[in-house]
This record gives structure tokens, C-alpha cells and sequence, in this order.
């Protein structure tokens, strides 16, 4: 048996990571085991980019949510020393006119209700500062100064790196496979290669594994899919800041949204939608036929300059989807000294400043104005996807 500890946090994404940093920082002695290696390649905190957005429709809790983490991201590039997190601005259009009720509206008045000025775009104005852009299709919408991406997989693996020097042991390779108890309480894990881990309390932030390792969340989480595709383009300059930023493009009814040129000298493009439902561990994410073939009918009708792109990668990244789209974290009510913090519903990664407070408040049952949301809870019959941004027509 490894030495106990206070908290041992199962699960090394962005959940686990920050939680693992802020509970050490008030004092616990925290371990961290994960499949490994960490940033998992498979865990949907990996990747080159996620994009950083205070635009959530009406909702005024994530935006300031949102508000708040790009602070954090400031911080980090500052204290790192390198920039994880591009300020790019954020550009959202639509296919129609900003309607009341619909997400780019509520967001647009969200963010000046709030004192920000986003500037509202029209066709001309995106023909002359997004010429990447096909006008004639795109005719209303905003930019956002304030907001943009950050590079989630180089971050995740700075902020391992951090959580080590502060004195998080972390076990790479180790991959829970069921939970020891005293009587109702849980008191460590058994891991599938033979090891065994006691704390005091054990946290369980292993994303798209978290409904496996706890069934009974089977009826409020699922895995979905979603296709993301890397391209290298022709004319790169075409697609660089301040040419390209990060976008939206009608978002809520098609699904699509991007980056600027990045480092690796592709613009990466993706789609926020329903997915399809996947076995974290037995299922491939590979990208099927029907969604090349709609993003070349994104590409034909949005950014014509990219259809003769040559894609270099493709990625179907797992979400951890609750059925309402918010995330969990919370106590087990059954079963004392278990957390969970998953459930990141394919739009957490923007919060990583924030989660790990937020969850070591709720470890320790501290008072958090967020934390109402994200309890535990149970789903009737009319539950509905409340994130504002997420396209729900059925993909398959």
C-alpha cells in the first residue's frame, strides 16, 4: 500500500490538475494517480488549443466565470514565463440577423450589460478585417477584444510540472479500477495494476472515465465525440492574427468554430455539437466520412481559401457531457469522503484558472457563490442542454 494521504485525486485533466494545485496550497498532502501520460493523450484537456470565451448567451455565471479565468490565464503566462494563453479577441457571425432569445444576441448585450464594448460586425466590416471570411454569407454578428485561446495540452503539461514541485506526488500509470471502503466510507483505490492508494478523502476527476468508475452517474453523464480537424492552409498569412482570430461561425446551429493560424501552422477547426455517444476506453475516435464531407461544406460556404488545404491531423475529442451541460462537483451523498468534479460538457477548459478553487471549496465545504450549480443532482424526464453556444441538431 502507497503512504495515505489527505486527498487523492483520481484523474490528471484539467479538473484534476487544478485541484490537485489548490488543495496542496492550503496545506493538504495531495496524490494525483492517472492511465498516464499526463497530459493524457485521450483526455479532451489535451490538444493545441482551447478557445477562451466570455460569451455564454443570457447567463451572467459563466461569463463571469469566464471574466475571471482569463485573469488566471494572464497570470499564468506571467508566472510560466510563456505564453499559454493568445488575448486574439474573439469574432462571432451568424448566417442571419442577431435575434432576442438566440445566443449571439444575449451575448452581445450580456457582455455590454456588463461593461464591455464588443463591436457589432457586418458583412463589409468582416470583408475588410477578416477578408479569410465569405462576406456575402456572413451578416451580422460581434467581435470581442477581450478573450481568445489558450494552448491546453502545453498548459496541462506546465501545470503537472508545477504541481510536482509544490509537493503533489503524482503516479502516472496507475489507473483506478475500484474504490476500498470501511462500512459506507471510502477510504482509497485499487488500481488496475495492482496498487493501492488511501486518503481521507478521494476525488474523482477522471472525465470522460468518471461515469465507468461510478455507474450510477450513467443516467446524468455520457461520453460524446466530437470531430476536430487540422489544416495547413495555402496562404497562411491569410490566416493569421490579426487576419483570423478566434471565432465562432453560427455557431449554434451549425456547430463550427476555430483558431487562428497556431503554432504548429495549421488552423484548427471543430464542431460543438451533439457528437456521437463513445466508450471512453473501447470505442475508437476517429473522424468518419459524413464529417469531412460537412466540413468541406463549412470550408465551401465559410472560408473558401481552406478547401484546397491539405488536412494534416484529425481528433475526435471525448466529452464528458452531463445532461444538462453543467458541470459536477460535489459529494457523493451515499458515500462519505467520495468527490467527483467532472462532467465538463466539452466547455470547461476556459475555467482552468477558476476549477481548481472552486473545487477545493467544495472538498473543503467551503461557502462558493458557483458552486450551486454544479451539485449533485437528478434529471427528470424534461431535462434540456442549457449551454447557450452548443449546437444541438442530431449529427448522425
Amino acid at each position: 500500500m502507497n503512504a495515505s494521504s489527505d486527498i487523492l485525486i483520481v484523474g490528471g485533466g484539467v479538473f484534476g490538475v487544478t485541484a490537485a494545485l489548490d488543495l496542496r496550497r492550503r496545506g493538504y498532502t495531495v496524490t494525483l494517480i492517472d492511465p498516464g501520460p499526463i497530459p493524457h493523450p485521450l483526455a479532451a484537456s489535451t490538444d493545441v488549443s482551447k478557445v477562451v470565451r466570455m460569451e455564454y448567451g443570457a447567463d451572467r455565471q459563466y461569463l463571469h466565470m469566464a471574466d475571471r479565468s482569463i485573469d488566471g490565464f494572464w497570470a499564468w503566462n506571467e508566472e510560466f514565463g510563456e505564453t499559454f494563453y493568445h488575448n486574439t479577441g474573439v469574432l462571432m457571425m451568424a448566417r442571419q440577423p442577431m435575434q432576442p432569445g438566440e445566443y449571439l444576441y444575449e451575448s452581445y448585450h450580456a457582455l455590454i450589460a456588463e461593461g464591455h464594448r464588443p463591436e457589432r460586425m457586418d458583412s463589409e466590416k468582416l470583408r475588410s478585417r477578416f477578408p479569410a471570411w465569405n462576406a456575402e454569407r456572413y451578416v451580422d454578428g460581434f467581435f470581442s477584444a477581450r478573450g481568445g485561446y489558450v494552448e491546453s495540452g502545453r498548459l496541462m503539461a506546465a501545470l503537472q510540472q508545477k504541481a510536482q514541485r509544490e509537493g503533489v506526488r503524482i503516479h502516472a500509470g496507475q489507473t483506478a479500477e475500484r474504490f476500498l471502503s470501511e462500512g459506507n466510507r471510502v477510504i482509497g483505490v485499487r488500481t488496475r495494476e495492482g496498487e493501492t492508494f488511501a486518503a481521507d478523502a478521494t476525488l474523482v476527476a477522471a472525465g470522460a472515465w468518471t461515469h465507468h468508475l461510478l455507474p450510477e452517474l450513467a443516467s446524468a453523464i455520457k461520453a460524446t465525440g466530437h470531430p476536430i480537424f487540422h489544416l495547413k492552409p495555402l496562404d497562411p498569412t491569410l490566416f493569421a492574427v490579426p487576419k483570423l482570430v478566434t471565432f465562432t461561425a453560427d455557431v449554434e446551429h451549425t456547430g463550427w468554430y476555430g483558431f487562428p493560424l497556431l503554432r504548429e501552422g495549421v488552423v484548427k477547426v471543430a464542431n460543438h455539437g451533439v457528437g456521437v455517444v463513445l466508450h471512453a476506453e473501447k470505442d475508437e475516435r476517429v473522424v468518419y466520412p459524413e464529417d469531412f464531407a460537412r466540413l468541406r461544406a463549412f470550408l465551401a460556404e465559410t472560408f473558401p481559401a481552406l478547401l484546397d488545404a491539405e488536412i494534416v491531423y484529425t481528433r475526435r475529442c471525448l466529452y464528458s457531457d452531463t445532461l444538462d451541460g453543467h458541470f459536477w462537483i460535489d459529494y457523493h451523498p451515499d458515500r462519505q469522503g467520495l468527490i467527483v468534479a467532472a462532467g465538463g460538457s466539452g466547455h470547461a477548459f476556459k475555467f482552468a484558472p477558476v476549477l481548481g478553487p472552486l473545487t477545493a471549496d467544495v472538498v473543503e465545504r467551503k461557502s462558493n457563490a458557483w458552486a450551486e450549480r454544479f451539485r449533485w443532482r437528478t434529471f427528470g424526464a424534461d431535462v434540456a442542454f442549457q449551454e447557450a453556444s452548443r449546437y444541438q441538431a442530431k449529427e448522425r
